[in-house]
């Protein structure tokens, strides 16, 4: 018991010595270089007893709690412009550092910034990889259910003119640099799920600046090739009555039959309406803007966040279409390659796949050679 107390008082006496020491180091507030300096916690508890206290500025709340910016920083997440030297032309958000609360389609009511962040990381993201998974998977099931379609006649050796010299030529600079755009953007946007974890930070991170400037270098060559390519073949994927029938028996593919259409079947229209066309103005135009070559555009963050989330919408939805497109054009279909790649096709081949483009070829409405320069002497289809 005695050594109890006698450490039980030995203690109080080395913590009332540290309490005293520790008085004595309390070093009262003085001017420093003619600045007024004050310890923050000898304020009075009751500084926010002021009506004003909520609207006080920076400034009025130093007088009474020196050290609490509140102010300021309401003021930033407010959005409040600060002063800036900057001309609002090359800097128009010089000044502000926090964006006002926006909500934005799929985010909740918050700072533009986080509000974009949102919509990205949580649905086009995932959405988008997951549609672009979906067609490629449906694809594949596709393929190896069903298989190439190849020809129930046989060839007959005569040739007709598909696609001239230069509908080729517009046809591959637009698919090239398509492609250069489709696969910079899916490393871009999905690469940090199946390349980063293999290649690593440092090889991932020049790889996908690389991309990032091809990709902006490849945007508007796309952009010029799409018009061209738009006007080109604009004649012939005006829709006709025939294309409903097409429609509802869904071109053939589920049977074998082949179900008769022009020049360009509706599946072909509608990727050439809704791809080339509506989507394709909406990515070229958002693209645009984060190439920054509108002239005249304000480029704030706000334009910039809402262009890339039409951008990054819009481009999968393309990519989505395109790819049956890209797969119907290469092993989808026997001889549709080489359609493109000569610019011929055998005479069964258009009346299997195109019978009443074939028939207005037959009938002299349309010539079987359409290129004066083509290597391939016109020849009168058969009649049968």
């Amino acid at each position: 018991m005695k050594k109890v107390l006698t450490v039980a008082l030995l203690t109080a006496f080395a913590w009332g010595s540290a309490l005293a020491q520790a008085k004595q180091d309390v070093v009262p507030a003085t001017s420093v270089g003619g600045i007024q300096s004050q310890n923050i916690m000898d304020v009075k508890p009751d500084a926010d007893a002021d009506p004003n206290y909520a609207t006080q500025t920076n400034a009025e709340r130093a007088k009474v709690q020196p050290g609490n910016n509140a102010p300021m920083w309401r003021q930033v997440g407010a959005g409040v412009t600060g002063f800036s030297s900057l001309p609002k032309s090359e800097a128009p958000e010089a000044g502000n550092l926090i964006q006002p609360f926006v909500q934005y389609p799929g985010s909740r009511l918050t700072n533009a910034g986080e509000a974009w962040r949102q919509v990205r990381n949580n649905w086009i993201i995932p959405y988008g990889g997951a549609l672009i998974l979906i067609v490629i998977g449906a694809i594949a099931l596709f393929y190896f259910g069903k298989g190439s379609i190849k020809l129930h006649g046989t060839e007959t050796g005569r040739k007709i003119e598909r696609f001239t010299a230069f509908e080729r030529s517009a046809h591959w600079a637009n698919a090239i640099a398509f492609s250069i755009l489709a696969i910079s953007g899916l490393v871009m946007a999905f690469g940090k799920f199946f390349m980063y974890p293999v290649i690593g930070g440092t090889l991932f991170g020049w790889l996908s600046y690389a991309l990032k400037n091809l990709h902006n270098f490849a945007g508007p060559v796309f952009a010029v090739s799409l018009v061209i390519v738009f006007f080109t073949f604009l004649r012939d994927n005006f829709p006709s009555k025939e294309d409903i029938t097409w429609l509802l028996k869904g071109g053939g593919l589920l049977s074998s039959e082949e179900v008769p259409s022009h020049r360009f079947n509706a599946g072909e229209k509608l990727v050439f309406w809704g791809g080339v066309f509506f989507l394709g103005i909406i990515v070229v135009a958002s693209g645009l803007v984060l190439d920054k070559l509108v002239p005249g555009l304000l480029y704030d963050r706000y334009t910039m966040q809402v262009a890339n989330m039409v951008h990054g919408v819009a481009t999968v939805l393309m990519m989505a279409m395109f790819l049956g497109h890209i797969y119907m054009g290469t092993i989808g279909m026997k001889g549709a390659y080489d359609a493109m790649r000569t610019g011929q096709v055998d005479e069964t081949w258009a009346k299997e796949h195109h019978e009443l483009w074939y028939n207005d070829i037959k009938a002299g409405k349309i010539p079987a050679q359409r290129s004066a320069e083509s290597g391939t002497p016109a020849q009168k289809p058969v009649q049968a």
